[in-house]
């Protein structure tokens, strides 16, 4: 087997000592030492890459550690019984440890070992497959600097092919090669960018900045499942705030939800923080006390506003409140589909808590301990008090279901007897027009 390369000469990596880096194997997972420790024993070179690098340099617990090796997949999976195949374009090894993978992957090779596979899409996007090369290759074909620092277990150093120890030290994204091609042969790479600079606190180059919002419609030949999964990462990260700014700053946000942010660019200059960006600070808060979140309140959130506009107008046509919320969701829903992959699992619940607004504004009758018992009805009542907070719902109209919820059986008569004296749910009764609902028949098929 082929040696790792080692400082000295022309084009080769500069390597890190183990005294000139802060990596201590007491952080790195047992079992990943295991697969390192006897990958290296079977004369393989075994190396920790990629984010657990990046996050152990920072002092930070890594979630998951990869390992790349200048062994083939098959030859790993003699090595280790506890391990499965999987993929299909580039193979990759899974070493399973009861509830822990590690991930094994053999060295990619450069560009120029890969051109009779490569593809142009109409668009100008570049495809290609993956085939086996050396960890220089493998270096080149990273996406970002700071994720292409390679941990040895030969002798514990770190081996820097192109200068990512030096962006890690400067706190910068950037990207390995000429941006626009490498953004062109995979464009989720610009919401990797976004979504590693918020998390990481570091800024992104501006030769890989630039050409982002050029860039950005290239998202729409990205399957749109696939967004689905970067969104979950994006918004719940933790920093669903920063991203979303980010996100809005570089046009990217614009190509995941276009009916929000034509929405949103509506909203004057100066106007108090927006439904939107409070739902996220809220998400942000919870997360960072280890909280649960719920997806679909997510969703719900982000494409409240086009959801709102397009209700409003169905209400101004003389359609019954309920109803044009829930037509408007539906629409909404439908058109989103054809850039992100919505599961119904979220896009049901997400339309229950639209269409229970509404509801909110009669505070009279048995309605109000119907609502209560409704399933979604904490959710929607967070929501509720979102709108009210941000200047879009009624403050009173709030403090009434606060109040409701934990009075006495007597109490809650009372309170549904006088309404509370809310202005909005004596308007909705007193609205004589009401139109029937069609049937839908093309309603959106998550």
């Amino acid at each position: 087997m082929a040696e790792a390369p080692v400082l000295g000469g022309e084009g080769l990596p500069r390597v890190y000592t183990r005294s000139e880096h802060n990596i201590s194997r007491t952080l790195i997972s047992e079992n990943a030492l295991k697969v390192l420790y006897r990958l290296k024993k079977e004369g393989y070179q075994a190396y920790l890459v990629g984010g657990c690098v990046r996050d152990l340099l920072l002092g930070r617990e890594p979630k998951d550690f990869d390992v790349v090796t200048d062994a083939s997949p098959e030859e790993v999976r003699q090595v280790f019984r506890n391990c499965r195949l999987i993929g299909r374009r580039f193979r990759l090894a899974h070493v399973h440890f009861g509830q822990e993978i590690i991930e094994v992957a053999t060295f990619r090779a450069l560009e120029a070992e890969a051109e009779h596979t490569e593809r142009v899409t109409h668009n100008g996007r570049i495809l290609r497959d993956n085939v086996f090369g050396c960890i220089e290759e493998d270096a080149f074909r990273r996406d970002f600097s700071v994720n292409a620092l390679y941990y040895n277990i030969k002798d514990f150093s770190v081996v820097d092919y192109v200068g990512g120890m030096d962006d890690h030290r400067a706190g910068m994204m950037r990207l390995i090669g000429n941006p626009e091609k490498r953004y062109r042969e995979d464009p989720v790479r610009m919401l990797r960018a976004v979504r590693f600079a918020v998390k990481l606190g570091f800024t992104i180059h501006p030769d890989s900045a630039e050409p982002i919002p050029r860039l950005a419609h290239l998202l729409q030949e990205i399957p749109p499942a696939r967004l689905f999964d970067e969104i979950i990462k994006l918004m719940l990260s933790g920093y669903g705030v920063q991203t979303f700014e980010q996100l809005r700053h570089f046009g990217l946000f614009g190509a995941l939800f276009p009916d929000t942010d034509k929405a949103l660019g509506r909203i004057p200059e100066g106007h108090p923080l927006t439904f939107l960006a409070k739902s996220l600070e809220r998400t942000d808060e919870r997360i960072t006390d280890h909280k649960p979140v719920t997806p679909y309140f997510l969703f719900a959130a982000l494409l409240w506003e086009p959801v709102r506009l397009r209700a409003s107008k169905l209400i101004e046509s003389g359609q019954n409140s309920i109803l044009a919320y829930q037509d408007a969701g539906d629409e909404v829903i439908r058109r989103q589909l054809k850039w992100i992959a919505i599961p119904k699992s979220i896009a049901l619940p997400a339309r229950e808590v639209w269409a229970m607004q509404p509801r909110f504004e009669m505070t009279q009758g048995g309605r109000a301990f119907r609502l209560l018992t409704h399933p979604k009805f904490r959710a929607a009542y967070d929501f509720l008090l979102l709108r009210a907070e941000t200047g879009e719902a009624d403050p009173a109209l709030a403090d009434w279901w606060t109040r409701f919820q934990s009075a006495d059986e007597a109490e809650q008569k009372s309170m549904i007897r006088t309404g509370g004296g809310n202005r909005h749910s004596s308007r909705n009764r007193t609205r004589k027009r009401r139109t029937r609902r069609k049937p839908n028949n093309n309603a959106p098929t998550p």
